[in-house]
């Protein structure tokens, strides 16, 4: 796990309409992907403010999450609008999208001159950023105007963490409980492999597929007993490790690298562009006080290139490095 020299805090942001469809086998909350994209893009807006801040990672702490729909049952259906007729009087078709509402806390791992500023400087820097975000999109969203502000939080904060291994233990036990009530999504491969190898001890076939439909749904297990004498049956749900939850991690390559300009009708004709499906591993929802520090709940890009896949990673096991 690779340590922060600064956090980026941007507290209780409201978002209106992100995209509830974060992959073509999963909906709920946007995908990490969308958030590590806003990353990217606040990076180079204010690069070209000459602003001197370079971004690592991203964790995300979800205080509200609001999906637009409906559901009677086991059957869930989207909430969609209706657009206007067209020109030839005929019902306009409808395009499905999932839509949420969000409150979320962002926390950046930022880097360059800007964490060693003075405090004054660096606060005028926080509030420059919280206001470039109200100008963006975060996953899709709109980032309502009432973000930063209330009587119970912060606003933006650009907080360097310190070097000492104590202060640094306490400082970062004082960020995680600030940043409650509220939930962090992390990565848990580890037990997505795990499962896998127990369902192999079963059946030799099993594969990673397999095994993450398993830890994705609700599985029932019937178990036997007595009562009075009388063989009883009863059914139960089998117990997670946690709150775990489906979740797309990246994009893998279905085909070569092909060259800008080579594929009709792309967005860009001068970024080579490349045919990709997504990648899916198991996430799990954690308060943030059960953390030991930050870094733990930060996502960042882990790209294979000669492999053709492009996926994020996140620390919140040590030897995250070593599952695919």
């Amino acid at each position: 796990m690779y340590e922060s020299h600064s956090l980026l805090v941007l507290p209780h942001v409201r978002v209106q309409n992100a995209n509830a469809i974060s992959s073509p086998m999963t909906w709920g909350f946007p995908a990490m992907t969308a958030f590590v994209g806003l990353m990217h893009l606040l990076e180079r807006r204010l690069t070209a403010r000459d602003v001197p801040l370079l971004f690592e990672g991203v964790g995300v702490v979800c205080h509200h999450c609001e999906p637009q729909a409906s559901h009677r049952g086991y059957t869930h259906a989207f909430h969609l609008t209706r657009n206007p007729v067209g020109r030839d009087g005929d019902t306009a078709a409808i395009v499905e999208e999932g839509r949420v509402h969000l409150e979320v806390s962002l926390v950046f791992a930022v880097r360059g001159d800007a964490c060693a500023a003075p405090a004054e400087e660096r606060a005028a820097i926080a509030r420059e950023v919280g206001e470039l975000l109200l100008t963006l999109r975060v996953a899709g969203g709109t980032v309502l105007p009432g973000s930063f502000r209330g009587r119970r939080w912060n606003g933006p904060e650009l907080i360097p963490l310190d070097e000492q291994e104590d202060e640094r233990r306490q400082q970062s036990k004082r960020l995680l409980r600030r940043w409650l009530p509220g939930f962090a999504l992390v990565c848990r491969d580890d037990l997505l492999h795990e499962r896998h190898a127990e369902m192999r001890a079963d059946d030799p076939d099993t594969t990673l597929l397999d095994a993450w439909l398993d830890l994705s749904r609700l599985n029932m297990t019937c178990r036997g007993g007595e009562d009075d004498g009388e063989e009883t049956i009863r059914w139960e749900a089998r117990r997670r490790p946690g709150w775990l939850v489906p979740i797309p991690v990246g994009y893998g390559a279905l085909g070569p690298l092909q060259a800008g300009g080579d594929v009709r009708r792309a967005r860009d004709t001068a970024t080579p562009l490349r045919f990709v499906e997504s990648l899916y591993s198991i996430g799990q929802w954690v308060s943030p006080h059960r953390l030991d520090s930050p870094e733990r709940l930060l996502w960042y890009v882990d790209n294979r290139l000669d492999e053709g896949r492009y996926r994020l990673r996140n620390d919140y096991i040590d030897n995250a490095a070593e599952f695919v």
